[in-house]
């Protein structure tokens, strides 16, 4: 990190991240460029109008002390000489309380406004998604407006017309100030001038805005009372906009009405307590004079080291090898540092400086707020949302937080006691309030820092990870040999194959010879559960994993994926191997399972080596988001999900890098793979995770594009039909992304196919594309097998199974019951006899479906842990039999 970077951190980076946030925030509800540009700087000035009015305050107590002592110093300057002139000065200075840095203050407003316009400028100048999109006479808020054409010549209108302003609010604003401060401003405004002339329409619409916003301002305080005066009329507008979000605003987005509910209360706020203030007879004398300080300071370390270094350090404590780069090491404490630069530079330097420049008794308001933030912040933390599940290295949950209505009223009501509790703390007992805060201040750094040591401990075997560079991706197929391929779609969902296929004909046909099995089951609707079943065949269902009870599962997880390599290899098969799932119960797979192993070629595909800046995308997401998903942490649970942002925290970083690592593996497959002429035999074997890692697409071509909403599909856009079927209606974003993500990877590998077809390695290839499970979507009510219980869906365990078998011709479907467990005998069907699992010494078959219930672990613990013992967790199981989408074929036995 240099200077520059760890000084934009710390001190630009926080106000970045609220531009974003409020940007993003009304982008979401608003759904236009232009009117969250509106939004943004309507709600930064108000955010920023109490400082900006102090800072002007200072500012003008300042020039009144100059001009109370002007005569004075005049006198001085004109009767003395040298260090006789300068002992006068000092004298008279002190006499009057006043010290000569103190001209320091008339260029506090400039000083606050500076950071913020860099913010402001680097956020809008490199804000990609608003590139194209008119607003108004606007044709591009991503370019220059060049609204105005002479002689050929293009001339960009708004720099002007913000200038003008700007021009106007500073001849207003310094009426009766010395030439000194006009010259100032008027110089200020030639400059942004210059600097914006050629910056995108959508920054120079916000810095008009703001001068606009500006101009109003000192039009509203050169009126006398003029603090009550726009008291009243925020009042009198907070008022028509509430009643009119309420009663006449029609939209079928709630989040529309929340939005004006919102602004409608921020406006009423000041008239809110003022009444308060005059009514309930709590005057603003009331409130103490004594700030402290101390506390304060204390305070706001305490956040910034719980938000900068607890929690991102235990997150990625939980997994460190998430958090390199598989083909570049470097410590994951970097991520540490991003995250403290950003949480120390909002808390202690940030408040810290607002909190200086607000008088004696805000102080007091002020403390007491950032006091009552950290109670509730340790709270949130550390006892409610503790199990939301799996989360990615991006930050995301695989799946969205969402909270029932008795754990928001039980958060609500312990974070309303608390809140009770803490300003009697500190209202009354401020030492007793500063010695807690001291407390929890060692404890957070105590626990960060055993975090960080057992993140510093993992190094070594995260190194070991890193290290290991790819040899160069690529598949071998041979044009007179045998060809053998597997491949694994985590989490495809075999039921919307049928849609898939008739939304688009000329897919299927690309599909030529495959035979689609509907009625295939998985034993569970996990990765951890399903998999192995998936790459070794009936030894390793979760029954039968369950049943050699004194082993352990890691070793039991890899010995299944090694079943088919290491067959194919020991019969002289050129074998590869690339991302098997959880091999080493690593969530990056521990390839050393197939050490010893010569003939079994293991490798990364999916480490985001074909897409572009992959990695500088995931630098960009860490250095950002470990602080916003902090701050997600420590807010109460209504608003989690809402700051959570379905984990892009409103930024502008497209949080679903995980899906380009896989998607743009898929669609490497005809670069990577290499045709040879002889007649060896070949076996590959890969797990990809397209249809895992679900977000929207853009339609038709099912491509993935920044900041797609889910509102922007139309109704036809969100329904599929197909024969024999009932229809597809996709009613939120979680069902439209996860049909998307399986018409992209079908899409990719259906470009493959034909690739095999133009280098003649098709028809003597042996193709077979299986998941390890479904999901639970929950889009078909008849496919619920247990409705009243969350996620017992028959689509959780109806994997996707296709298979193509030597010189075969034409597409059918196959109504047989199947499970994921056939993989291995599909593949090793007709080129070995009785092949036998060279682990368990058992023949490798598929018979026992037809003669045996086929039992179903339904249980949600999925993570893979370092010490998972020998069973899989008690849970509830289901036999099944015949057709899973009957549902009386499905048997509940009960915990296990």
């Amino acid at each position: 990190m240099t200077v520059s970077s760890f000084f934009y951190q710390l001190l630009i980076g926080p106000i970045e991240i609220i531009f974003e946030t409020v940007y993003g925030f009304s982008l979401n509800i608003l759904e236009n460029y232009g009117l969250s540009i509106i939004v943004l700087s309507l709600a930064m000035n108000l955010l920023l109008l109490p400082f900006y009015t102090r800072a002007d305050d200072i500012q003008n107590e300042e020039r009144a002390a100059e001009k109370r002592m002007a005569a004075g110093v005049a006198h001085i300057k004109k009767t003395f000489r040298g260090d006789e002139r300068f002992m006068m000065l000092q004298t008279y200075y002190r006499e009057n309380n006043y010290k000569p840095y103190f001209t320091l203050k008339g260029f506090l407003p400039l000083v606050l406004e500076i950071p913020f316009f860099i913010a402001a400028y680097h956020f809008l100048s490199n804000y990609l998604p608003q590139v194209g999109a008119p607003f108004g006479p606007i044709d591009n808020l991503g370019e220059p407006d060049r609204m105005l054409t002479v002689t050929g010549v293009s001339v960009n209108l708004l720099p002007f017309l913000m200038t003008a302003i700007n021009c106007v609010s500073s001849a207003i604003y310094t009426k009766g100030f010395p030439l000194r401060d006009k010259l100032q401003l008027y110089a200020m405004a030639l400059v942004f001038l210059v600097l914006l002339y050629g910056s995108p329409s959508g920054l120079v619409l916000y810095w008009t805005l703001n001068n606009l916003f500006s101009l109003v301002k000192n039009l509203i305080c050169r009126i006398k009372n003029y603090r009550q005066l726009l008291t009243a009329v925020l009042a009198v507008g907070g008022a028509v906009l509430l009643v009119y979000s309420l009663f006449f605003f029609r939209s079928s987005n709630f989040k529309h009405r929340l939005l004006f509910a919102a602004v409608a209360a921020v406006m009423l706020l000041p008239a809110l307590l003022a009444v308060l203030a005059g009514k309930l007879h709590f005057p603003v004398r009331s409130i103490p004079r004594n700030a402290n300080p101390g506390l304060f300071i204390c305070t706001a370390v305490f956040m910034a080291v719980l938000t900068g270094l607890l929690i991102p350090s235990a997150v990625i404590r939980s997994s460190p090898v998430e958090f390199i780069h598989a083909t570049a090491y470097y410590t994951p404490l970097r991520h540490l540092l991003n995250a403290s630069l950003l949480s120390f530079g909002f808390f202690t330097i940030w408040l810290g400086i607002f909190y200086c420049m607000v008088r004696d008794r805000a102080k007091w308001v002020f403390g007491l707020v950032l006091w009552l933030i950290a109670g509730a912040s340790v709270v949130n933390y550390m006892f409610f949302g503790t199990d939301l599940g799996l989360i990615t290295s991006e930050l995301k949950y695989e799946i969205a937080p969402a909270f029932s209505s008795r754990e928001l009223g039980i958060n609500f009501l312990v974070l309303f006691v608390l809140t009770i509790l803490l300003f009697f703390v500190y209202a009354r007992r401020q030492k007793l309030a500063l010695g807690t805060i001291a407390v929890l201040l060692a404890a957070v750094l105590g626990m960060s820092a055993v975090n960080a040591a057992k993140i510093q401990s993992s190094i070594p075997e995260a190194r070991k990870h890193a290290n290991r560079e790819s040899s160069g991706v690529e598949f071998t197929l041979s044009r007179r040999g045998k060809n053998v391929v597997f491949i694994m779609l985590d989490r495809a969902i075999g039921y919307y194959l049928p849609y898939i296929f008739e939304e688009k004909p000329d897919l299927a046909q690309q599909y030529d010879g495959f035979v689609y099995y509907p009625n295939t089951l998985s034993f569970g609707s996990h990765t951890i559960f399903a998999a192995p079943a998936l790459w070794g065949g009936y030894d390793y269902t979760p029954d039968e994993i369950n049943r050699r009870s004194d082993e352990s599962l890691i070793d039991k997880h890899d010995e299944a994926l090694k079943v088919m390599p290491v067959l194919f290899s020991n019969a002289g098969y050129r074998t590869s191997v690339f991302d098997p799932p959880f091999a080493g119960y690593q969530w990056i797979p521990d390839l050393s399972i197939y050490d010893g192993y010569e003939a079994i070629r293991a490798d990364y595909m999916e480490n985001g080596a074909f897409v572009p800046f992959s990695e500088e995308m995931m630098d960009q997401i860490w250095k950002r988001n470990f602080f916003c998903y902090s701050v997600t942490k420590c807010v109460p649970l209504a608003i989690q999900p809402n700051v959570y942002d379905d984990g892009a925290y409103y930024g502008p970083i497209d949080p679903n890098n995980g899906f380009a690592k896989s998607y743009y593996s898929l669609k490497a497959f005809p670069s990577v793979t290499r045709i040879v002429d002889g007649d060896e035999n070949t076996f590959l074997a890969l797990c990809n995770s397209t249809t895992h890692e679900v977000r929207l697409l853009s339609q038709p071509d099912y491509e993935p594009e920044p900041n797609i909403s889910f509102l922007a599909f139309s109704e036809e856009e969100r329904t599929r039909t197909a024969d024999g079927m009932p229809t597809l209606c996709m009613s939120d974003e979680t069902e439209l992304s996860h049909y998307q993500v399986n018409m992209a990877a079908l899409n990719a590998l259906g470009g493959w196919m034909d690739y095999l077809r133009e280098q003649g390695v098709y028809d003597n290839t042996r193709i077979i594309i299986s998941s390890d499970h479904g999901y639970y979507v929950e889009q078909f009510p008849e496919l619920l097998f247990d409705p009243t219980r969350y996620m017992d869906d028959v689509m959780a365990y109806n994997p996707l199974l296709l298979v193509k078998d030597f010189n075969s011709s034409g597409f059918t479907t196959d109504p047989s019951f199947m499970t994921n467990a056939d993989v291995p005998t599909l593949a090793l069907e007709g080129l070995f006899t009785d092949p036998v699992n060279p682990f368990t010494g058992n023949p490798i078959f598929s018979d026992a479906k037809e003669t045996e219930d086929q039992l179903v672990i339904t249980s949600h613990e999925y993570e893979p842990s370092a010490d998972p013992g020998c069973t899989f967790p008690v849970s509830r199981w289901y036999a099944v039999r015949d057709n899973i989408f009957d549902l009386s074929d499905w048997t509940l036995l009960g915990d296990r």
